[in-house]
C-alpha cells in the first residue's frame, strides 16, 4: 500500500527555485536530525520543547521544505528559524523520464557534488533507488559510478532530500539502497537515515519496505547487521574468489566466503530478508552456477540475476537471454530461489551500473 502523507503543493515551493544555490553554506539543515536533537535545537533557541515535536512533523511526516509553511509556530520563532537553519529540502536539478516510464533526477548535496536518483514505478508499487555518496571508491569495475571515482559522503539530511524531494513521493512503496556509493562506507549516514523513515513522528515506515545493498564492507557488515531491521542485498556477481576479485577489489579486503559465514550466523527465515544481486556477463559458465549452489544453497536467501549494461571503455560482454534464463532454472531447480530483475531506464542511462555524476559535467 502507498504510503499517504499530508499533500503540499510542491510546486509552490520548488517553482523557479535553484536548488544548488538553496544549499546555504553559513545555515545548518534540520533534515536528518532526530526528534531528540531537534528539541535540543528548540531550547537553545529559547523556544519550547514542544517545538522541537512541532518542527519534526513538519519535516518528516509533513514534509514543507519551507519554515513559512509551520503554522503552529509563532511568526516570531519561525523568522528566528530561518535566520539561522534551513529546513534542508532541495529540489532536483533536472529530471530525465525513460520510455518505460522510469524517472532519474539530479540532486545536489551538501558536500558540493550532485548525485542522481531513481524512481521506478511497477503496477502498485513504486520504488526509489537512492544514493549514499558522490561517486564511489570501491572501484568494481563493470560499474559506470566506479569509473567515477570517489567525491564525498553523503549526509542523512542530503539521502532523506532524495526521498521527500522527489516529485513522485507520494507513490513510493519501498526505497532501495542501490544507487551511487557504497552503503556501508558510509554507515552512520545511512542508518539515521532509515532510522528516521522509520521513526513514528514520521513516516513510520516498516523496514520491510527498506533494502540496503552492500558489496561488503568488513566493518560495517556486522554493524549493519546487529543494528539495522532492514532488508540486506549483497552484491555478489561471481562466485570464484579470484575472478570476483578481478571485477570487485572489495573481494581483496572482504572475501565472499569470510562474508558468507558470517550471514550464516543471522535468521533469514522471518522478517529481514537476504538476498544477492547477480549481473550475468557473457562469460557466465555451468561452471560458475554449480558454485553459486555450493556457496548459497545453505542459506535463506533469493538471487537477483541482473543484466550487464554496456559502458564505453569496458572489456565485458553482455549475457544473452537464454543464458539467463537457464541459469534462473537451474539455480530454482537446486533450491535456490531465483528471479531475473527487469532492466529499467537504460535509454536515460538510470538502469543498474549506469548512474554517474562528475562534477562540473553532470550528464
Amino acid at each position: 500500500m502507498v504510503f499517504q502523507f499530508f499533500a503540499l503543493p510542491l510546486r509552490r515551493y520548488y517553482t523557479n527555485m535553484n536548488a544548488r544555490e538553496d544549499i546555504r553554506q553559513n545555515s545548518v539543515a534540520l533534515l536528518g536530525m532526530t526528534l531528540a536533537e531537534l528539541k535540543e535545537l528548540a531550547l537553545r533557541e529559547g523556544l519550547p520543547a514542544f517545538a522541537g515535536r512541532q518542527l519534526a512533523g513538519w519535516i518528516y511526516s509533513k514534509g514543507v521544505p519551507d519554515f513559512a509553511a509551520m503554522s503552529n509556530i509563532s511568526i516570531a520563532a519561525r523568522k528566528l528559524l530561518s535566520e539561522k537553519y534551513s529546513v534542508g529540502l532541495h529540489g532536483p536539478l533536472r529530471a530525465q523520464h525513460s520510455s518505460d516510464g522510469t524517472s532519474k533526477y539530479l540532486f545536489p548535496t551538501s558536500c558540493g557534488g550532485t548525485v542522481e536518483t531513481v524512481f521506478i514505478p511497477d503496477d502498485d508499487r513504486g520504488t526509489a533507488c537512492v544514493s549514499s555518496q558522490v561517486g564511489c571508491r570501491m572501484g568494481c569495475r563493470f560499474c559506470a559510478t566506479g569509473q567515477q571515482g570517489f567525491g564525498g559522503h553523503l549526509t542523512a539530511g542530503d539521502i532523506l532530500n532524495q526521498v521527500y524531494s522527489l516529485p513522485e513521493r507520494e507513490r513510493l512503496t519501498n526505497i532501495v539502497f542501490m544507487g551511487q556509493g557504497e552503503p556501508l562506507d558510509n554507515l552512520d549516514a545511512v542508518l539515521r537515515a532509515t532510522e528516521l523513515l522509520m521513526a513514528d513522528y514520521g513516516w513510520a515506515w516498516s523496514p520491510r519496505r527498506i533494502t540496503v545493498s552492500t558489496v561488503g564492507v568488513r566493518k560495517g557488515l556486522q554493524r549493519f547487521l546487529d543494528e539495522s531491521p532492514c532488508h540486506l542485498a549483497i552484491s555478489l556477481h561471481n562466485p570464484f574468489s579470484e575472478e570476483r576479485a578481478a571485477i570487485m577489489p572489495a573481494e581483496r579486503s572482504y572475501p565472499i566466503a569470510e562474508m558468507l559465514e558470517l550471514l550464516r550466523h543471522y535468521d533469514w527465515s522471518g522478517q529481514r530478508r537476504l538476498s544477492f544481486e547477480y549481473i550475468v556477463f557473457g562469460t557466465h559458465t555451468q561452471r560458475h552456477a554449480r558454485e553459486l549452489v555450493r556457496l548459497l544453497g545453505n542459506i535463506e536467501c533469493r538471487v537477483n540475476l541482473i543484466r550487464w549494461h554496456r559502458l564505453p571503455e569496458t572489456p565485458f560482454a553482455e549475457a544473452s537471454p537464454e543464458q539467463m534464463s537457464a541459469l534462473r532454472d537451474y539455480l530454482n531447480a537446486h533450491g535456490v530461489r531465483c528471479t531475473i530483475r527487469t532492466s529499467r531506464g537504460q535509454d536515460i542511462d538510470a538502469a543498474c551500473g549506469m548512474l554517474n555524476t562528475r562534477r562540473g559535467n553532470d550528464r
